[in-house]
């Protein structure tokens, strides 16, 4: 294990690799995957071999730090510092809405811009980027702790709890963030029924969250997407929990495709519907959730994936998007780091960063 943080996501021991748990290989096998180029690193956030938006941004920030590191060999200063910007835009690609993913790269990119004010040589570079990927990792820490706090406030002992996709730990670095208030609940001694959707087309619901509370001892009922409607009228939810990929200015998350329909149940039977997630997730530069880039993916994903043969006509035209946008009028509060959020949100978004 590397002597840097240790998780699901690390630095290598060498420092020009990152180790990652393959999450597309969950719950059947648990397998780590060494990242050595920009192509293996590239394809390990699109295929989704990492995922959730702060575990992202964790990835991205020691993915840039080894990169960085690799070059300082090679590279004289002002083509080490073209090679940085290079690599940020190239990763950057790979995953368009979670916007932890560009936070993290201009995070270590603006660093590496301060140092070349001073000319530092690549291997002082190198080496700053290494401790801001690190601090990205602590801090994340943090957050989950917080978040789940915040969000404990919000739960009784035996409430029901519904959840679409997964924003635990996976997600994250520890404890998550929607799922973040269930698992310290847990460890705690609440009791909290918990319904996770299994989310299509990725199962994320199925393969992880249900595969992490399982793990943690909580109560947790799988259900099918389009079963959300029947638990919520048995009057087996008391509140929703989701995370987020991004957060506009006014409110409107953006978060695994699904999520908007679960909030409009909620919304008909009258549950508090919450959003749980890092201030790095809130982009003010983004003034509604219609300026949010959709991610579209591939076919297969529908067609054939997780089957063992297709289960639709070979060459059907699929739409298959990443995420949807629940509008911020459906959304009760948005839990961060530093409290929950009320409406108007244009006011208490922007009030976390003042």
């Amino acid at each position: 294990m590397s002597q840097y943080l240790s998780g699901h996501i690390h630095l290598g021991d060498d420092l020009t690799s990152v180790v990652i748990l393959d999450q597309t290989l969950l719950p059947n096998e648990v397998k780590y995957l060494t990242l050595r180029t920009p192509e293996e690193m590239f394809e390990a956030i699109r295929s989704l071999r990492v995922r959730g938006a702060p575990a992202i941004g964790i990835c991205a920030g020691y993915c840039l730090a080894a990169i960085a590191q690799q070059r300082s060999r090679d590279l004289d200063h002002p083509r080490y510092l073209s090679e940085l910007f290079r690599q940020v835009q190239y990763l950057g690609s790979s995953r368009p809405t979670a916007v932890n993913l560009s936070w993290a790269l201009d995070r270590l990119l603006r660093k590496a811009i301060d140092l070349s004010d001073v000319t530092a040589p690549p291997a002082k570079i190198a080496a700053v980027l290494r401790e801001e990927a690190l601090s990205i990792h602590r801090e994340d820490i943090a957050m989950c702790r917080a978040i789940s706090e915040h969000g404990l406030t919000l739960l009784k002992d035996g409430d029901g709890v519904l959840t679409h996709c997964n924003a635990g730990p996976l997600a994250t670095s520890q404890y998550g963030t929607a799922l973040g208030p269930i698992l310290l609940g847990t460890e705690r001694g609440m009791r909290l029924r918990v319904f996770a959707d299994e989310t299509r087309p990725l199962l994320q619901g199925a393969r992880l969250t249900a595969y992490e509370l399982d793990r943690a001892g909580a109560d947790v009922t799988l259900i099918c997407d389009n079963m959300a409607s029947m638990v919520m009228k048995n009057g087996w939810v008391n509140a929703c929990f989701v995370g987020c990929d991004r957060v506009a200015a006014n409110g409107d998350a953006a978060n695994k495709i699904g999520t908007s329909g679960v909030a409009i149940l909620a919304k008909h039977y009258g549950i508090p519907f919450y959003v749980l997630g890092p201030t790095s997730t809130v982009d003010l530069d983004c003034p509604t959730g219609a300026d949010i880039e959709i991610e579209l993916r591939d076919p297969e994903e529908i067609r054939s994936k997780f089957y063992a043969q297709p289960m639709a006509p070979a060459g059907v035209k699929c739409y298959n998007p990443a995420f949807d946008v629940t509008d911020h009028t459906l959304i009760s509060g948005i839990i961060t780091e530093k409290g929950i959020c009320r409406p108007p949100y244009t006011e208490s978004l922007s009030a976390l960063f003042s």
